[in-house]
């Protein structure tokens, strides 16, 4: 297996918990394996289809998450392909000959396919060495995601015939989010035969978990922008049009976003999509089914623009963050005010004639769907709302045993805990002090950081620091100078220039001899004092009216 590993995927070693997986596939058993998202779960199945004789099946419900998958595995020299609405009738026919002739590894399929005769009799003509089910959360109506074409598969699976033997194929699913009851529910309408059961765990670390509690959707406008810029970050948000408010909201405060949803042309999709997976595009705001299809290892930064409709899909969602191990951030913005928009879509009528919860016409079915998704709901809203461990909330609830509270690294547990980005920046202006000799003030060291070249002596305009932060705003900068003052990494003189140096123990987190260092978040002002800052500061601030004064009272200024 590490031989295969090394030459195909080009890693010398499994990450936790994949060799594990890798191994009960390739031993013929069923079998349900539930890895957190990011730990590199399609390892599971990808590296046994290159060592198995026969075609590995592969059901995905996400069209552009198999199209990332198929283009890599390619890219890798390993033949394989994908049946989906998106494609062209010459490309599927190119497909199915390919998988006909025995030349493709892997065969990505949408579930929808099997519901085609057609398709039914080609898998009677292929060696299927496994049947593999992703996502197969979505076969249970306990699931976050429940797809009604899921329950066509364990016949599916019986049409194939089986690359080594007589009778079908064994079956390997895989899931981020199956608490115990969808466990069981995957087991019994899949059809899975004594199966090998694998739970690697669903704590992800180097993801801080902060929820921060939101009165009205201008604070949430003016919050966002914070947490995404000059980072890589997805934004999930819970309709189509809030995700366009959002890149909108991002768009006014100057960082490069787009949206990402079902609604829009496949091609501005594909656009959207390629440029994130390039680089270009730093932040997308997405609905979250469509959202998960666009993947990068590198995303630093995972926000809910509202909140999401169970823990599974939160847990999956900032999944997303972090999948290289380094530090990343998952931000909840709660505001109750939410909460009846999430209600709407449990309740929506163009749901049930959509099929989305039952087969039509069912109305006992979709009462207790619906019933079902309130109560996934409210303990959706009591993870928003607790004030004990988030991290340890979250896996008691998919019955992970190694829960404890506290976690030491969520926002409830250390309110005031700076992320990895926060700890970055502050490196930067730390290192913009010390590259201008000590010798200037907050005002120039602000302006040399941002790249004002017009309120800068020549010196500080060719210093490596100049506009090193030039994504940040003017007033974060000067937020985070005072924290680092209180915090002890900054002194402050005592003459009229107030220049800014460095204390012994900046000098040393600068450096990185020391990773701890007790600084705050500067806080965010209630919204009346921000009013009265701004217009103490004389600027035109008649449209910056918050939507409710003091204690409430609606301003009709």
């Amino acid at each position: 297996m590490l031989t295969r590993l090394r030459t195909h995927f080009g890693h010398s070693g499994f990450r936790q918990g994949q060799e594990e997986i890798v191994a009960a596939v390739l031993g013929g058993r069923d079998v349900l394996a539930v890895m957190p998202t990011g730990s590199g779960k399609s390892l599971g199945y990808q590296l046994p289809a290159v060592m198995l004789p026969g075609i590995t099946l592969v059901v995905s419900p996400l069209i552009s998450l198999m199209k990332d998958q198929v283009d890599e595995l390619n890219r890798r020299g390993i033949r394989s392909g994908a049946l989906h609405s998106m494609l062209s009738a010459d490309d599927r026919r190119s497909v199915v000959a390919s998988a006909r002739r025995g030349t493709l590894r892997l065969l990505y399929v949408a579930p929808e396919r099997f519901a085609s005769q057609q398709f039914l009799e080609l898998l009677g003509t292929l060696d299927v060495a496994r049947f593999i089910v992703d996502e197969a959360h979505c076969v249970s109506q306990w699931g976050h995601d429940f797809r009604p074409e899921y329950r066509r598969l364990a016949n599916a699976a019986a049409a194939c015939r089986r690359s080594d033997g007589a009778g079908r194929p064994p079956i390997a699913a895989f899931t981020a989010t199956a608490t115990l009851e969808v466990r069981d529910d995957i087991t019994a309408l899949l059809g899975l035969h004594d199966p090998q059961v694998l739970v690697a765990g669903f704590d992800r670390p180097n993801i801080f978990l902060r929820v921060e509690r939101i009165d009205d959707s201008d604070e949430k406008d003016e919050l966002l922008p914070r947490l995404v810029r000059g980072r890589r970050a997805l934004v999930y948000a819970a309709t189509r049009k809030s995700t366009e408010a959002a890149a909108a909201c991002l768009d006014r405060a100057g960082v490069q976003a787009a949206a990402y949803h079902a609604g829009l042309k496949d091609e501005q999709r594909t656009r959207v999509q390629d440029a994130f997976a390039r680089g270009s595009l730093p932040v997308v705001c997405a609905t979250n089914a469509f959202g998960m299809g666009i993947d990068r290892p590198d995303v630093e930064s995972v926000v809910h623009f509202a909140i999401p409709g169970s823990v599974e899909a939160y847990y999956q969602e900032i999944g997303r963050a972090g999948r290289d191990g380094r530090p990343a951030t998952a931000t909840l913005l709660w505001d109750c005010a939410d909460v009846s928009t999430r209600q709407f879509l449990i309740d929506s009528p163009r749901r049930d004639k959509a099929g989305h919860n039952s087969a039509p016409g069912d109305e006992a079915e979709i009462a207790r769907r619906k019933a079902l998704e309130h109560r996934k709901l409210q303990r959706m809203i009591e993870y928003a709302d607790t004030s004990v461990c988030l991290r340890a909330t979250i896996l008691r609830y998919f019955g992970d045993a190694a829960a404890h509270d506290p976690c030491g690294s969520c926002g409830n547990c250390r309110p005031d805990a700076i992320e990895a980005y926060e700890r970055e920046l502050v490196r930067k202006i730390l290192d913009g002090i010390a590259r201008a000799g000590e010798r200037y003030g907050r005002h120039r060291i602000t302006a040399m950081l941002l790249g004002i070249a017009s309120e800068l002596p020549p010196a500080l305009a060719t210093l490596p620091t100049f506009g090193v932060l030039r994504h940040e705003t003017a007033d974060t900068l000067r937020d985070w100078i005072r924290a680092s003052v209180s915090a002890g990494l900054i002194a402050i003189s005592d003459n009229q220039y107030r220049t800014l140096s460095l204390t012994e123990q900046g000098r040393a987190f600068l450096h990185g001899r020391t990773q701890e260092v007790a600084i705050r978040r500067p806080a965010r002002l209630p919204r009346w004092s921000r009013f009265r800052r701004a217009r103490d500061d004389g600027s035109q601030a008649l449209t910056a009216y918050p939507r409710r004064g003091p204690r409430g009272f609606r301003l009709l200024g």
